[in-house]
């Protein structure tokens, strides 16, 4: 680069092009090298001359400054470019700058202004319109508010389910599962409950808990709280404990497998998010079958649970989902949808086990399907150990 600036001109409103141009020209340090009506027109000119400095419109037809900024980028890189027009909303900055802008002048800013915004793009200087600049700043103090927010909101989620992982405010419920035919208790299905603020429903507890990375610890905690209280079930009566199928799959669950008659337990899988693999997660269902547990299917009817889903898992019980249950005295389809799982369990040597049965009439219309176990409100409602041991 020599002492003088070469400078193109880029704006399709003649009137504007002409006015830049001439504010160029008068000054001594700068020499004009062209004045360009669109994209094309500055691309192509700026390719032969090989200005300094590109003072280009956004807004103009063929891509616009953008696209001569990024082409500049590429064809031109020792052009530097100063945007120039009447959009200064933030965005528009924003990619301005990224697509190879140094400068960024609303249009209406005084003359001298643009001359040292040029003399300064030479040198390699960033330039901003003051008020763009302001509009930037305030943009930039809001946003880092927010993330100072959100980082000061994760750091207190991450300590509400940590003090949750140690004990504090979470405790175990148990329901009932019974057989149709005479209403005896069977087994318990254990679950989780958390007795403290923010008063989040369970679900949310366990999707916090994962999003934090903390979700196979939450889970196997409540494992250990559930099977801790297996010895106090009677003799007949089996314990059901729910985990995901990335912590069914988790080494961190054999360990406390070990530690009891794992004979008298099941491993419910829930299924409200796709299994990535299955290799993986069958081989690690293979370690926990040979503890003596037995493996269940959450929610079968619903979610991923699909056909091809319980014939890779091969479970040992099928849990109907309460939405193929409810009102399915009165529905045709979920009454078909059921028999057919009913039919498929059977055949496979499976029980099958109803979830959230709240009426006589849809306990007895699955077992005239052929369901033999089910659970829900009706049957018993969640509750503590002492309490759902005397139940049914």
């Amino acid at each position: 680069m020599g002492d003088t600036i070469r400078v193109l001109i880029a704006d399709d409103e003649a009137v504007l092009r002409s006015a830049l141009a001439d504010l160029v020209a008068s000054d001594d340090g700068f020499e004009l090298v062209g004045a360009a009506r669109d994209a094309d027109e500055a691309i192509a000119m700026a390719e032969a001359t090989k200005p300094d400095v590109a003072l280009i419109d956004v807004r103009m037809p063929g891509g616009g400054g953008l696209r001569v900024a990024e082409e500049l980028r590429e064809r031109v890189p020792s052009a530097r470019v100063i945007a120039h027009t009447a959009v200064d909303d933030r965005t528009t900055v924003v990619r301005m700058l990224r697509g190879g802008a140094v400068g960024y002048l609303v249009k209406g800013t005084p003359p001298a202004e643009i001359i040292g915004a040029i003399r300064g793009a030479s040198r390699g200087q960033p330039t901003v319109s003051s008020d763009v600049m302001s509009a930037l700043v305030k943009d930039l103090a809001a946003q880092l508010e927010r993330e100072e927010i959100s980082t000061s909101m994760q750091r207190e989620r991450t300590q509400l389910i940590t003090r949750a992982i140690e004990g504090e405010g979470r405790s175990m419920a148990f329901q009932p599962i019974v057989e149709l035919e005479h209403e005896t208790l069977v087994g318990l299905e254990a679950l989780a409950r958390f007795d403290r603020e923010p008063g989040w429903p369970v679900s949310r507890w366990f999707a916090e808990a994962a999003e934090a990375g903390l979700g196979l610890a939450l889970e196997l905690a409540c494992v250990r709280d559930a099977l801790d209280r297996l010895t106090s079930l009677p003799a007949n009566v089996y314990l059901s404990i729910n985990t995901s199928h990335r912590t069914a799959g988790s080494p961190g669950l054999l360990g406390p497998l070990e530690r009891v008659d794992a004979s008298r337990v099941v491993v419910e899988i829930t299924e409200h998010e796709q299994v990535e693999d299955y290799d993986v997660l069958t081989l690690a269902l293979g370690h926990i079958r040979e503890r003596g547990a037995r493996i269940a299917i959450d929610d079968a009817g619903a979610g991923f649970a699909s056909l091809r889903h319980l014939l890779l898992i091969d479970p040992e019980i099928i849990k109907l989902d309460v939405s193929l249950t409810r009102n399915i005295d009165t529905d045709v389809r979920k009454r078909a949808l059921a028999a057919a799982l009913t039919s498929f369990a059977d055949e496979m040597g499976k029980d099958v086990v109803a979830e959230g049965i709240e009426t006589p009439a849809e306990r007895e219309t699955l077992r005239d399907l052929g369901v033999r176990f089910g659970q829900g409100f009706f049957l018993g409602r969640p509750t503590s150990l002492e309490e759902a041991v005397g139940s049914p």
